[in-house]
């Protein structure tokens, strides 16, 4: 395909450009993401200059050992759970990108954040390109009262809100959203590849330039991504996204990138009349309303970053009445879960051939955590034996192809959170019991391979 004069092609996956179509990205391998946008003018928006009219370097190469570590301290949001994700709360200078489904509490969070910082005494500016100021003033009343602090501006254009941020030099900034704002130098629509990749690169620059803190809130496709280029994630400093169902009450903020802490933290938050609150104490939030008298339930303890965090596995398991049997996975790996009940065949010696397969994480977590395996074939092994797990037992551990119990990451921790909430039992895997202390009214069951854990359960 002839490329047009003044149009470049860019990859939505990685941002590689070409003046070609292309049908597989050479960068990132990946098929049928090239878009069409237009051309930028050479002179960059980001105020870079030529070769030619560069008389001499601004900026010299320093030595490591010369740069002079900021030791200021965070500044905390007023909320116990985005401060743990944010890794203890903001770093000054930072750009944080925040995405979601729509309706999920993106703005809410971000509005509650802007008037704690607000009612601290930091100047807190609150830059909307969707609604207008009478909007946000109504759902702001729904929260509470806000300081004089904080204040609005409806536009979309970069430059205005450039000049704005320069002019009041707020500590912190909210931009909702980048897919709505646009530079007037880049002459494609609004939200396209080309004005996210611009936009990004300014506040990048005035978050850098001003030691102010930045937060984006960012559109998310259908796939659950978030909008226009994946260049955009790269570019900032913190990714975080909102996980859950809108018509659930609880929402799980992640952080899936973050370069001031740890990455996979999790927050918790229940959605309320007057805004997102707390939960203090996700275990027992995610176990509330449990079956202790039905088969295929088992509790399960994961670590999410530096948090242990108990969940109940449920799974039910049925004859076939066709001649291929159904697997479904909610909260799981679908992949992960077709692998362990081979192993459960292979090892176990459970028939599980001519059976259909159901496994739930209950309240709608989703988990990727390896200490997950070992409660979905206790679960399963349940449910298939139509016999009630122990309802005081506590199981973690990562299953092997050849059906052994491997070890993971924080045993003491994953025990100590079973033993607050009242459990006597934790089957985990046999080489980590030695590393462990157990605590005060818990017993501790080591097992090499799932067919001891079967038994045990």
């Amino acid at each position: 395909m002839p490329s047009k004069k003044g149009t470049q092609f860019y990859c939505s996956e990685c941002g590689y450009e070409s003046s070609k179509w292309f049908g597989q990205c050479p960068a990132c391998k990946a098929w049928n993401t090239a878009v069409e946008a237009p051309e930028t003018k050479a002179a960059s928006v980001h105020g870079v200059v030529s070769r030619q009219s560069a008389s001499r370097l601004t900026h010299h190469p320093v030595r490591i050992t010369e740069v002079r570590r900021d030791e200021s301290e965070r500044k905390t949001t007023g909320i116990g759970e985005l401060d743990r994700v944010l890794g203890g709360g903001i770093v000054k200078g930072s750009l944080v990108l925040v995405g979601g489904d729509p309706g999920i509490g993106k703005s809410t969070l971000l509005l509650q954040m802007c008037r704690n910082l607000a009612e601290n005494g930091e100047n807190v500016l609150y830059v909307s390109g969707e609604e207008s100021l009478q909007q946000i003033r109504m759902r702001a009343e729904r929260l509470g009262a806000f300081s004089d602090r904080l204040s609005l501006f409806c536009e979309t254009n970069l430059s205005d809100i450039r000049e704005a941020i320069e002019e009041t030099k707020p500590a912190v900034v909210i931009i909702d959203s980048i897919q709505t704002m646009y530079c007037e130098e880049v002459t494609s629509a609004p939200g396209s590849i080309a004005q996210v990749r611009e936009a990004t690169g300014i506040l990048m620059q005035l978050a850098k330039g001003l030691d102010t803190s930045v937060f984006v809130v960012g559109h998310v496709t259908k796939e659950g991504v978030v909008a226009g280029p994946r260049m955009l994630e790269h570019m900032v400093d913190t990714v975080l996204y909102f996980e859950g169902d809108r018509s659930a009450a609880y929402r799980i903020l992640r952080s899936v990138k973050n370069r001031f802490g740890s990455t996979n933290e999790i927050g918790v938050f229940e959605m309320e009349e007057d805004g997102l609150q707390e939960v203090a104490n996700p275990s027992e939030y995610m176990l509330s309303g449990r079956s202790e008298t039905a088969s295929g339930n088992v509790v399960v303890c994961l670590a999410e970053g530096t948090r242990p965090m108990l969940v109940e596995v449920q799974a039910l398991v049925c004859d076939s009445n066709f001649g291929l049997p159904r697997r479904t996975a909610s909260g799981a790996d679908y992949n992960r879960v077709n692998l362990l009940m081979a192993v459960m065949e292979k090892r176990a010696r459970i028939h599980l051939g001519g059976q259909d397969a159901y496994v739930n994480v209950a309240g709608g977590l989703k988990a990727a955590e390896p200490g997950l395996d070992l409660g979905i074939v206790t679960a399963i092994a349940s449910s298939y034996a139509n016999k009630v797990a122990d309802p005081d037992t506590v199981v973690f551990g990562e299953v092997g192809l050849s059906g052994e119990v491997r070890a993971v990451a924080m045993p003491q921790q994953r025990v100590n959170e079973a033993a607050k909430l009242g459990f006597k039992r934790v089957i985990m895997p046999a080489v980590s019991v030695r590393k462990v202390k157990a605590p005060e009214g818990i017993r501790l069951i080591g097992v090499k391979n799932i067919s001891q854990a079967v038994g045990e359960i």
